[in-house]
């Protein structure tokens, strides 16, 4: 079979997994896929496997691996991902990830898992300024990307307000379970040769010309593409 680009992006929350993923994926003209979309489209669809994710949520239950690995591999298996894609948010365990290991490996395997790393405190900083527009959705940032005037929204003039995911002692939790459950990857991945550490504390551009440097020294060809840094 011929041979696929495959890459797994890790991250605490708030490090810009999700730009950095999304630019390569323009460049590379692969999907940046993320699980959270995955489920998104299932349950909307209320496909089978959606259907199935379902039943747990409501009685409260995780999603067993087995459900989100068949939902990443049908994922993978769509014509847009024909030459690879980016993951971003899965795997999220070991087992996961041996999965993907089994589903990669008749293309080539995983190239590369670019690790972004930022502080916790900077993680925090990140998302705990966010703030959304109640009216259109416009996201803003109270230091990165802050609105003209303070509290409403420069669109419609609609009331920003933090998302409960966004306030602190979330945050706080959500860095406590990627501890938990996703950094064992960290390890897995070191083990296997495929580990790159990227400095995420530098600008988007920045980041991104180190990301694809790492990449080409790890035999992955990135376009250059127009706004390239």
């Amino acid at each position: 079979m011929a041979k696929r680009t495959y890459l797994v992006f890790l991250g605490v929350p708030g490090a810009g997994k999700g730009t950095q993923a999304q630019l390569l994926a323009q460049a590379l003209e692969i999907p940046q896929i993320s699980t959270g979309d995955i489920f998104r489209y299932n349950l909307k669809h209320e496909t089978e496997l959606g259907l199935l994710a379902k039943s747990y949520m409501e009685r409260g239950e995780l999603v067993p691996d087995a459900v989100t690995v068949r939902m990443v591999a049908e994922r993978l298996g769509q014509p847009d991902a024909a030459q690879g894609a980016i993951l971003d948010g899965f795997p999220r365990n070991l087992a996961q990830a041996q999965a993907l290991d089994g589903m990669t490996a008749p293309h080539g395997g995983v190239a590369a898992v670019p690790l972004i790393r930022v502080s916790d405190e900077e993680a925090l900083r990140r998302i705990t300024g966010r703030r959304v527009c109640r009216t259109c959705g416009a996201v803003y940032h109270v230091e990165f990307n802050p609105p003209r005037r303070p509290g409403l929204c420069d669109l419609d003039g609609g009331e920003l307000y933090q998302r409960e995911d966004d306030r602190p002692e979330t945050v706080r939790n959500r860095l406590y379970v990627y501890y938990k459950q996703t950094s064992p990857l960290i390890g897995y991945y070191f083990c296997k040769g495929l580990l790159v550490e990227i400095d995420g504390a530098q600008t988007i551009q920045a980041v991104q010309a180190e990301l694809r440097a790492v990449l080409e020294r790890k035999g992955v060809q990135v376009p250059q593409t127009e706004g390239t840094p």
